[in-house]
């Protein structure tokens, strides 16, 4: 740091151990030198915006996530009555989901309870758009409204950036982590599957590809 001319700021500067829950108690608990400095170590950081804890299972993430999010429905709950639906759709997108939706690729592998936590977030919205009591189902209020569950919106995050990847407009720190591969795999498709495919597509079948609905397999 010295031959770079850059000196350690000891007030934003953290340590953190990370470990599996069941190895946390053979982490060392006292303070690391760097530099001339003495830093104690934390049990959570944040870094470009994601806090990472030191079990590394996102929770810390997800909690402050949520807390951000539901801040902002209260403050959109608050002017509810003197905003007509297409504006309060558009401040629950730019106010909410925007927190939700951030950097949410880091969440690929977490556990369902914290999924269940973001999903508050989207149940809580949809009921604010159409005024529903907390005891109503919100299911047919996220189909209406076109929402995606939190583990199809991580999906699709990741998807984007492999399609950014793929056509060189991601970073090359991330083109690079990609490779192409000829391999053709083909998906078994069940009955069962075919109805699932039909159901997401909406209720009109004749708007899936007569090719998806009688074919038994599908290459990836």
């Amino acid at each position: 740091m010295k031959a770079n001319r850059l000196q350690l700021n000891q007030a934003k500067t953290d340590v953190l151990w990370c470990a599996s829950s069941r190895r946390q108690h053979q982490i060392p608990t006292g303070p690391v030198r760097v530099g001339d400095a003495l830093v104690s170590p934390v049990t959570a950081a944040q870094d470009l915006g994601v806090y990472i804890d030191a079990s590394i299972t996102m929770r810390t993430q997800v909690i402050n996530t949520v807390r951000a999010c539901f801040a902002a429905l209260r403050q959109i709950r608050s002017m509810q009555r003197s905003l007509p639906q297409h504006t309060l759709l558009t401040l629950i997108q730019t106010l909410v989901f925007i927190k939700l939706d951030q950097c949410n690729s880091v969440l690929v592998g977490t556990s369902v309870c914290l999924h269940d936590r973001l999903q508050s977030v989207l149940n809580a919205a949809a009921r604010l758009v159409y005024s529903r009591r907390t005891s109503e189902h919100t299911t047919p209020l996220l189909w209406e409204l076109h929402y995606l569950r939190v583990p199809e919106r991580i999906q699709f995050r990741l998807c984007v950036l492999a399609y950014h990847c793929v056509h060189s407009t991601a970073p090359a720190y991330l083109s690079d982590s990609l490779r192409p591969t000829s391999e053709i795999r083909t998906i078994v498709c069940t009955a069962q599957h075919r109805r699932t495919c039909l159901t997401a597509c909406g209720r009109h079948p004749r708007s899936v590809p007569l090719c998806a609905q009688h074919s038994t397999g599908v290459p990836v």
